[in-house]
């Protein structure tokens, strides 16, 4: 694993991190939340006809889960052994299966024929080299086919940081987006207006765009005490798909069409 100072440099591998992971996000509303929103965006498609399905970096697998459990053929990769063991675990109780790789993705890439659909989720803000990967990775998707692209939302990052106050703003202001000291915080955080220019100059059309928690993170904890969590998951339902909201997410889920060959 790269050291903390030397994030951003080298792709990030998260064997030190799958159990906090597997507790402390998955395991946990905001983690429930994520997967509810992503599974509304990919509904037509989780109940189409058996579909070729790529996830790029699946982690501990639950979405590529979801669609092999709907019958479709799927293909995982991770450079994270532990993460992708785990997901194998989650596959093999199911009764599911799916073909996995522990390689990054820009090698699975060259191996791979092109997708009717490829996941690549929370993965971009971790790389070393993001947009250039990520065209990689789109590649493998085929003419009418769909990539479902999340990620760590810049925007979110300067505008919690900048209420937080204090060293942050400088931090802020000399782009350091991770911080100081260990703060897992992503090296490569994407504004949601590039990604969109990339997939519009790369051929693929937004069916969806979707923000993943637009308010939960930027309330301090004393707040979060005195609210109501089923009026909070309403606003945020409320919200997350609207023109203005949509872009201050935590995380940004965008369902494209690859509309060129």
């Amino acid at each position: 694993m790269a050291k903390i100072k030397e994030r951003g440099k080298y792709d990030y591998n998260f064997d030190a991190m799958a159990e906090k992971f597997e507790k402390s996000i998955y395991g946990t509303l905001k983690g429930e939340w994520r997967l509810k929103l992503l599974k509304e965006d990919m509904a037509h498609l989780h109940a189409a006809a058996p579909m070729q399905v790529w996830d790029a970096g699946c982690g501990l697998g639950q979405m590529a889960l979801w669609f092999a459990k709907a019958g479709h053929s799927l293909t995982c990769n991770d450079i994270s052994y532990k993460m992708l063991e785990r997901a194998q675990t989650y596959f093999a109780k199911a009764e599911c299966e799916a073909v996995f790789h522990k390689a990054p993705a820009q090698q699975i890439a060259a191996t791979l024929p092109q997708q009717d659909l490829v996941l690549f989720h929370a993965v971009i803000e971790w790389l070393a080299k993001p947009l250039e990967t990520l065209e990689i990775v789109a590649d493998r998707v085929k003419p009418d086919g769909y990539l479902s692209l999340l990620f760590f939302n810049q925007h979110s990052l300067v505008f919690r940081n900048t209420l937080r106050g204090g060293w942050r703003l400088q931090t802020i202001l000399d782009d350091k987006w991770y911080g100081r000291g260990s703060k897992l915080t992503p090296p490569h955080p994407q504004s949601p207006e590039t990604i969109q220019q990339w997939l519009k100059t790369h051929g693929f059309e937004t069916e969806v765009q979707t923000a993943i928690r637009v308010f939960h993170d930027y309330m301090g904890e004393e707040a979060l005490e005195e609210t109501e969590t089923e009026k909070l998951l309403e606003m945020e339902y409320r919200y997350c798909r609207q023109p203005t909201f949509r872009n201050m997410g935590r995380y940004i889920h965008i369902l494209a069409r690859r509309t060129t060959a």
